[in-house]
């Protein structure tokens, strides 16, 4: 007999996480919703190299050497790499606190701040922490119902708390309830975590997982920029020598699209790369610096940097990169997920087909036979004689 397979509908974690994030492949790929900056990014990218590559490559492969389409072909596969890598990877999204988690932190907040008059502004909600003889405030997200870590901010695009500390700060002792608890985070010397800011030419959150990959993107197409635009000039110049230089603006209309393409965007992307490198240099975040966090009134020394340049790059660009903490493609426990899957037993049960049990009608003649062989059966006992016959026989 033929047992058919049931297959239930495996519900992962990427399907029911809050905020304003797609996912695509699975949970694979992860980006937030407005993404229509980053097509024109892809766009601008594929659609220049296609013409250089299509016409002045050749030309200045035999007039000049053939290394030169093959070092733009370098810089722009790992453009496109670093690129794709920054926009579909996790910045470091901090997962929510599960509604048991939140009542602890209220009620941890309320035993703590004690009961606040009718009437009254509550206190801000802020723990303060210190990192290398430095205060550092943890502020509390309402959205998230957590206390964010040092360098984390809430986006608003995306709805998330970036960046998740996994490797410096301790989530607190399971509770009785067998769930996790964010009872207080314990922050390390140096290696905080950090949210920099959302980057809309990427479609997605730059933080402390990918942030060394957007540098890496912004530096080489930096470099492709000027690159495909300097010798856009050569290549230019060498036709002008041979038919004059208005007759090679007509008869290269590619060229000076590119031209206009890379002057225009030249400015901006070598800006920002060098804007870049000066945060790197510091250990700065972009979100540091616009709020002036190390360089106000105060003059508050920043607690992250190393006080050496080549320390804090190394940290930035080559540190430890955190796993994600979201567990995107995770399968959610039954009890979250909304249904139950009948078990093994229930599924081949009711697969298998149903036939009502045999019955038997006895007549009241007729009684069930004992299964004891007359071999087993004891001999009956001969009947005691009654006292007064045997009085009479004596």
């Amino acid at each position: 007999m033929s047992v058919m397979v049931v297959r239930k509908k495996v519900t992962r974690k990427w399907e029911k996480l809050p905020g304003r994030n797609t996912f695509c492949c699975d949970g694979r790929v992860m980006m937030a919703r407005q993404k229509g900056i980053f097509y024109l990014t892809l766009f601008l990218i594929l659609g220049t190299c296609t013409l250089f590559f299509a016409f002045e490559c050749r030309y200045l492969a035999v007039q000049l050497s053939p290394a030169i389409p093959v070092f733009a072909a370098m810089l722009f596969l790992f453009s496109m790499a670093t690129l794709l890598r920054t926009s579909f990877s996790d910045p470091g999204v901090i997962p929510r606190a599960l509604p048991d988690e939140a009542a602890f932190i209220e009620m941890e907040i309320e035993a703590t701040n004690g009961a606040v008059p009718q009437g009254q502004r509550p206190p801000p909600r802020i723990k303060n922490f210190q990192i290398n003889n430095q205060i550092v405030k943890l502020k509390y997200c309402y959205t998230c119902k957590i206390f964010r870590p040092p360098r984390a901010s809430h986006c608003s695009i995306c709805d998330n708390c970036v960046d998740f500390p996994v490797l410096d700060f301790h989530v607190g002792p399971t509770l009785h309830s067998g769930r996790r608890h964010l009872v207080h985070w314990r922050a390390a010397l140096r290696k905080e975590e950090r949210f920099d800011h959302h980057c809309p030419w990427v479609g997605n959150c730059v933080g402390k997982r990918n942030y060394r990959y957007f540098y890496l993107f912004i530096l080489s197409l930096s470099l492709l920029t000027i690159y495909v635009f300097a010798f856009n000039i050569v290549y230019v110049a060498l036709k002008s020598l041979k038919i004059g230089f208005l007759e090679t603006l007509k008869e290269t209309p590619g060229t000076v699209l590119e031209v206009l393409i890379c002057f225009f965007t030249l400015w901006s992307v070598v800006g920002l790369t060098g804007f870049h490198t000066f945060l790197v240099a510091l250990n700065q975040t972009t979100n540091e610096d616009i709020k002036g966090s190390w360089t106000g009134k105060n003059r508050v020394q920043n607690p992250y940097s190393h006080g050496n340049i080549v320390k804090n790059c190394c940290e930035v660009l080559c540190g430890p990169l955190p796993p994600s903490v979201l567990d995107r493609r995770g399968i959610l426990p039954l009890e979250e997920s909304g249904s139950r899957p009948p078990s093994t037993q229930e599924t081949s049960s009711s697969l298998l087909p149903q036939s009502p049990a045999p019955t038997e009608h006895l007549n009241s003649n007729e009684m069930p036979e004992d299964s004891s062989t007359p071999e087993e059966m004891p001999p009956p006992e001969p009947p005691e004689p009654p006292q007064e016959a045997a009085e009479a026989e004596k």
